[in-house]
């Protein structure tokens, strides 16, 4: 464990750290933040000017927290009732400006966050969500409590997601889209009315997939969106002719799903 504040740590003139406050080694804390009791801020990590960080907030290492940034904020719930809850924040994560992310609503309950994420300006995480690892947040996104966004989701600017969604490991949205059902991971979303319009196939590459695990995905694609099967005749057929890692993680999370997926698109499809 750190020291309450490690003697490398920088701390500007003006930012107000709490006596309790434990700040890792090569930290450094921007001019005007304002640090509350219970807090846990790990190695290396950069606080721009005007970051609140309330109690109960623990951040791993190397995480970059720009200007105006709000962390560990009560949560957007009347039922809340002030007990302590968290917020739990890996490593090497980029939060921009005019950001906000919420405690748990219930004693005891945490909001995670991975690591390796990088979220934009001017959105809120709320409280109770769970984010995986290298998940991109766009500008302007909203997510309700209780979501869960798995590792490598894209989610674009101005998207808005209904509490207790799940977004799939993959899953690309496109920008003002509002989701209010479950997302199935490796596939791409778009609408007003979120629905499936094909592969994320520009993210299944860059994620080092092969060829053919990205032929056996647009296969699990068809099946699932194109076929007119209900939907466990799908996912029965996509077992019997597809075996790997990625299409049982598919056929897991759908037959997972308590909220429902979302259905196709009723216009056109990205190439799948």
């Amino acid at each position: 464990m750190y020291m309450a504040v490690d003697p490398s740590a920088y701390i500007a003139p003006t930012a107000r750290i709490h006596p309790d406050a434990v700040i890792g080694p090569g930290t450094r804390i921007g001019e005007y933040c304002v640090i509350e009791s219970d807090v846990v801020i790990g190695a290396r990590c950069l606080l721009e000017p005007y970051v609140y960080v309330k109690r109960w907030t623990t951040m791993g290492e190397e995480n970059e927290i720009s200007a105006g940034t709000a962390l560990g904020t009560d949560p957007l719930d009347k039922t809340f009732s002030g007990e302590r809850s968290y917020l739990r924040i890996g490593d090497r994560n980029k939060i921009r400006e005019h950001y906000t992310i919420s405690r748990g609503t219930q004693p005891e309950s945490e909001t995670r966050i991975g690591s390796g994420n990088y979220i934009m300006t001017s959105g809120h995480v709320a409280h109770n969500c769970v984010l995986g690892d290298d998940i991109v947040v766009a500008s302007c996104a909203l997510i309700a409590g209780y979501v869960e966004v798995q590792s490598q989701a894209f989610i674009s600017g101005g998207v808005v997601i209904h509490q207790f969604s799940k977004i799939g490991r993959l899953a690309m949205i496109g920008g003002n889209t509002r989701v209010n059902s479950d997302l199935p991971p490796f596939f791409l979303y778009s609408d007003f009315n979120v629905a499936a319009k094909g592969i994320n196939v520009v993210g299944l590459k860059r994620a080092g997939f092969s060829l053919e695990e990205i032929k056996s995905l647009k296969s699990a694609y068809r099946i699932l969106y194109r076929s007119g099967l209900k939907q466990e005749e799908a996912l029965a057929r996509i077992e019997a002719e597809f075996s790997n890692e990625h299409t049982r993680q598919l056929v897991d999370f759908v037959r997972r799903s308590k909220r429902g997926i979302c259905g196709k698109s009723r216009g056109g499809e990205e190439e799948s």
